[in-house]
């Protein structure tokens, strides 16, 4: 089941077509794209790496990086996708503890090979060694066999709490995350193009692979990353073009259009499908989404323990405005996609009752091996075949999963508990509000208190006791935040998702 095959595959179905772009411009044909990472391959076994080992990505969005990851898929070996925001010391530690034997990097990231230590090799993505890895006609072979529970990418999770964990994603979890995006997400054609606007070395790079079982263009933008303005010229240049985006990405879009005045066929124009995910859209910003740039939303649920599969909010559930309960399900992530369950439990595993708050659980193909070297906390992740996510949810009568924050954003007060989510929801509604996040405060008499961090739209004055007014009009009294800061932005990883433990840390300070 090595996942090479589909590489393989299509290059013997259509060589010539189109595979990898950057920007509008060809970087190599599936034909090129097998040939390269069947070279590649050859030449890391004839550097003495035997199947299983580890090879680290650290790299900036680039057009190699999918020839790198089929390349060490073709060998037998498991790719490592690290983080290109982390620092040397962080990527160090992960190169130790993934017992990694090379690496492949871009300059502005590691600038010379003996930043990192402990591997056999260091391979700059621009350099001439890196031209000769892919380029050598010598030693092309055949991809190497892999069994489906074979470990393809070791994903080390962000570690907000403590050193991060590796899970090991295999060939059948890929697999089947490719086969269920086209039950559940999106068709594709191979007209279709994808865009590499978010980094590779998560969600958006793993999506390159129900792209390729469809032979459709791989594209990455010339800037490398994220940039709205250039996204809307290049679906005008390659046709309309599929992206994955935080929400947070998705709202710069939005943005991006209202300004520049486009109506929704023009967004047409430059976008298929925009795929939203890693955290949950307010319903204020996806209904604004929906007004401003049309029927062109999917939002999925998943983990990088069960990789972008969970769950789904599809397009037609998006789109209709006249289900009775459409406000609910439009701030829901939607329903267990078709190779997972989906269930809600209390701390016994027991099934919550339908409405009724508890820890979501995921059990099928998707879900990881395990941790890498942590056999604790993997035996406290899967019980009984089932993955315990650690985020908090409710079921409705339907199926669709409501997520509120994860147990650990959960604010109690004077023995209330309160979900920081309701009130970012409601907060969002006030006029010049652009963005908030709420977390709970240490509070001597209450336990906790609500605080919210809210950034002003530009050009606009917010005040605190408008917002309090606002939420006392809207929600019960003990959720209003009894605290108000305002600042300039808000702490964001890699990905987009909202830091809070860095504005608890904040607080402390």
């Amino acid at each position: 089941m090595n996942l090479a095959h589909l590489l393989h595959r299509q290059a013997r179905q259509a060589p010539h077509r189109p595979a990898i772009l950057e920007a509008d411009r060809l970087h190599a044909s599936y034909d090129q794209w097998a040939v390269r990472s069947a070279r590649l391959g050859a030449a890391l076994r004839a550097q003495g790496l035997q199947a299983g080992e580890r090879v680290v990505l650290f790299m900036r969005n680039h057009p190699r990086y999918l020839e790198f990851m089929f390349g060490c898929w073709w060998a037998g070996l498991v790719v490592v996708p690290v983080n290109n925001k982390l620092h040397l010391r962080e990527v160090q530690w992960i190169v130790d503890n993934a017992q990694a034997r090379w690496a492949f990097v871009t300059r502005d990231l590691v600038a010379q090979a003996n930043d990192l230590s402990g591997l056999d090799g260091v391979t700059d993505a621009d350099s001439p060694q890196a031209d000769a890895m892919l380029g050598d006609a010598d030693g092309l072979m055949a991809f190497t066999p892999r069994a489906g529970e074979d470990t393809a990418w070791l994903f080390y999770t962000s570690g907000t709490t403590g050193r991060p964990k590796g899970v090991q994603i295999t060939h059948r979890n890929l697999m089947t995350m490719g086969l269920g995006y086209f039950a559940d997400v999106d068709a594709v054609s191979p007209d279709d193009a994808i865009v590499y606007a978010a980094p590779m070395s998560h969600g958006a790079g793993i999506y390159a692979v129900p792209h390729l079982m469809a032979g459709a263009r791989h594209v990455v933008p010339a800037s490398g990353g994220f940039d709205a303005a250039e996204l809307f010229a290049l679906g005008l240049q390659t046709g309309p073009i599929s992206l994955f985006a935080a929400p947070t990405i998705v709202k710069r879009l939005v943005d991006e259009a209202a300004a520049a005045g486009y109506s929704p066929q023009r967004c047409a124009q430059s976008f298929k499908t925009i795929v939203y995910g890693g955290a949950p859209m307010y319903t204020a910003d996806i209904q604004r989404a929906l007004r401003v740039m049309g029927p062109l939303f999917v939002q999925i649920y998943g983990q990088g323990e069960s990789p972008m599969t969970g769950t789904v909010l599809s397009r037609r559930h998006l789109s209709d405005l006249h289900h009775p309960r459409h406000l609910e399900r439009i701030a829901s992530v939607g329903v267990a996609q078709t190779p997972v369950r989906i269930r809600v439990a209390d701390a016994q595993g027991r099934d919550m009752p339908e409405g009724e708050v508890g820890e979501v659980l995921i059990a099928g193909d998707s879900v990881m091996a395990g941790y890498w070297r942590n056999p604790e906390a993997t035996a406290a992740a899967i019980r009984e075949g089932w993955l315990w996510t650690g985020d908090m949810g409710s079921l409705d009568a339907d199926g669709f999963l409501t997520l509120k924050d994860r147990s650990k954003d959960l604010i109690i007060s004077g023995g209330s508990n309160i979900d920081p989510r309701e009130v970012e929801e409601v907060l969002l509604t006030a006029p010049g509000v652009a963005e908030v996040s709420v977390v709970g405060a240490p509070d001597p008499e209450w336990g906790e208190v609500v605080v919210a961090f809210v950034v002003v739209a530009a050009g606009a004055a917010v005040h605190a006791q408008t917002l309090d007014a606002h939420c006392i009009a809207h929600i019960a009294r003990f959720k209003r935040p009894r605290r108000y800061e305002f600042v300039p932005a808000l702490p964001k990883n890699n990905y987009g998702k909202v830091l809070k433990t860095a504005l608890r840390e904040q607080l402390k300070a």
